[in-house]
């Protein structure tokens, strides 16, 4: 089932420069797992060593926020649309 994934600007480099790209996912993990098959380098940039999201990066489905519904192990369904959205700082 694929699923449109919005790529976030400072990522984009990762992806050809491409700001959507589709990938077939069961759930975020396999999402991310298809992604770096995809874009070798990519879940490094969003994941810590044992494959979970950095804090700084925030996931939204159909703009729901994963950390409200089964964080990594959210289902995807076809046609879902994937925000990943790093955090900013800066003062």
């Amino acid at each position: 089932m694929p699923v449109k994934v919005n790529i976030p600007s400072p990522f984009q480099r990762l992806t050809a420069n491409n700001h959507q790209v589709k990938v077939e996912a069961a759930n975020i993990l396999d999402m991310l797992d298809n992604l770096e098959k995809e874009f070798p380098g990519f879940k490094s940039r969003i994941c810590d060593a044992k494959g979970r999201l950095h804090k700084f990066i925030n996931i939204y489905i159909n703009a729901e926020d994963i950390r409200f519904l089964h964080k990594e192990e959210t289902a995807l369904k076809d046609g879902d649309e994937v925000l990943i959205i790093p955090a900013m700082a800066g003062g």
